[in-house]
């Protein structure tokens, strides 16, 4: 058994996984657009996306963009990275125009560890657990 992920998007897909894929090393493995529009997606959508698919450090993350679709709330993806410059690093910059629940800092549980919605309303939590047991 395997379990994956699926994410819907309102209209930005194509421009998460893109993101995704440049900054976290992803890799697209599919992405199809609806070829025909019906009447329930908004004018202002180009390309909506029907499905995609992107595999990042091992998993398989897969989305769709669907009308109405609001930002994740009680789920959160989480990137665990071998330094905690690694997770500064990508904890910046996830955060950029997303919003910070918890600032980047030390745990009793990780050496680095914060929690943020991105830009595309995926939700995250990065952690480095050097040293920590």
């Amino acid at each position: 058994m395997k379990v994956d992920i699926y994410i819907n998007y309102a209209g930005h897909c194509e421009e998460a996984f893109r993101f995704y894929e440049q900054h976290l090393g992803g890799k697209i493995t599919m992405m199809t657009a609806h070829e025909q529009l019906t009447s329930n997606f908004p004018t202002d959508w180009k390309n909506p996306i029907l499905h995609a698919r992107i595999e990042i450090g091992g998993i398989t993350l897969m989305g769709a963009d669907i009308p109405n679709a609001e930002p994740m709330r009680s789920a959160y993806l989480t990137i665990r990275v071998d330094t905690p410059e690694k997770a500064e690093q990508t904890f910046n910059l996830l955060s950029i125009d997303g919003q910070v629940f918890m600032q980047m800092e030390q745990t009793f549980f990780a050496t680095r560890f914060g929690m943020l919605r991105d830009k595309f309303g995926t939700s995250w939590m990065i952690l480095n657990e050097t040293g920590k047991h």
